[in-house]
């Protein structure tokens, strides 16, 4: 395990469009067919990080929680399943069910969306506004495996609060910490 910063897409940036195989459901599914009128939370996730792990039931309730006030979210992995098997679409499927997951887990095979996204870790958390403008990107909270910090979800619950209530964003947003996205070589 690498402890790698998110890179930090730019603000304002587009989302970028994707269709990806959910693997709950086996449909196919785009940044269109998830996006809400109030905004949309992209996460680069996988099942075996600890950094994900530790903040698994946060983003459970973080997304039933704002997902009644339209915001969209939707859960990528983009692991070498090649070198890293327990990130495969099967046991994503098992782990999304086990976790409960209220938003699709999609499934990025060739790591473009990954790289398109510029993510660079799991967890990475890219919010875009109604506009698919990107507003926030960054942490969940300031809460890691075994740093004694509570888990809260206060960066990017205080991000979703301030676009529905069409509030600034805050001016500094600190980077997601976590295993890095494991390459294809």
């Amino acid at each position: 395990m690498s402890l790698t910063p998110s890179n930090m897409l730019p603000v304002g940036t587009i989302a970028p469009a994707f269709n990806l195989p959910d693997v709950t459901s086996n449909k196919e599914v785009s940044f269109n067919s998830v996006a809400a009128e109030k905004g949309t939370v992209v996460m680069f996730i996988c099942n075996h990080c600890p950094y994900v792990i530790h903040v698994n039931d946060e983003l459970v309730k973080v997304a039933q929680e704002y997902t009644e006030k339209g915001i969209g979210f939707v859960a990528i992995s983009s692991n070498d399943v090649e070198n890293y098997p327990q990130d495969g679409p099967e046991l994503m499927k098992s782990h999304a069910e086990e976790q409960g997951y209220p938003f699709p887990y999609l499934y990025d095979e060739t790591q473009e969306v990954a790289k398109a996204y510029d993510a660079a870790c799991t967890p990475d958390f890219f919010l875009f506004d109604g506009n698919h403008q990107l507003v926030y990107r960054g942490r969940l909270d300031s809460s890691t495996p075994g740093n004694g910090h509570p888990l809260t979800g206060a960066d990017l619950r205080n991000a979703l609060d301030s676009l529905i209530d069409g509030k600034p964003q805050a001016d500094e947003q600190m980077p997601s910490m976590g295993c890095n996205i494991k390459w294809k070589k």
